[in-house]
């Protein structure tokens, strides 16, 4: 599912402009509005709130917008394995109908979506291992110790050389 066509933007659309596309759509499509049309009706326009609240979510956060273009163009035009058409790379998300606390919930699929599990995943995996805030401080703290620990080791052996410069 293309999160902006969703919403019917573009790519490069303000968080304003998806704002005011989201307000709209939520609006013409929420539960409550066709609590009393037919089931079909109702059964669509929940599938639709729930694809533009979905799409939303996505696209008003960064990291979340940023994650889901990277994956977009890197799957776009591949199909899954089932076939359908419209089942792009990107369905590693999941979002709840319901509110719980103070919004939508996100959540990933624990089996990691429809990215396979082949090296590219494996390797994105460790790229976000390394590029975590933890993982960084960590690096840089081994890096730290590693230098005192070179500098010690060159200042003893220069050391013992200028005690011991007539002897072997």
């Amino acid at each position: 599912m293309d999160h902006y066509k969703v919403l019917g933007l573009h790519k490069t659309a303000s968080k304003e402009e998806i704002k005011a596309a989201f307000k709209k759509l939520a609006f013409q499509f929420h539960p409550d509005k066709h609590s009393q049309s037919p089931k079909s009706v109702k059964d669509n326009a929940t599938l639709q709130f729930k694809q533009v609240s979905e799409a939303y979510e996505v696209l008003m956060d960064d990291r979340k917008r940023a994650d889901y273009n990277y994956r977009w163009r890197a799957g776009a035009g591949r199909q899954s394995a089932g076939g359908n058409s419209g089942n792009y790379y990107y369905s590693q998300y999941s979002y709840g109908h319901g509110r719980s606390g103070s919004g939508y919930e996100y959540k990933t699929r624990s089996n990691g979506g429809g990215g396979g599990g082949g090296f590219a995943s494996k390797f994105e995996v460790v790229i976000r291992i390394l590029t975590a805030k933890s993982s960084l401080l960590n690096l840089g703290f081994a890096a730290a110790i590693l230098g005192v620990m070179i500098v010690v080791d060159t200042s003893g052996e220069s050391l013992w050389k200028m005690q011991n410069s007539g002897q072997y």
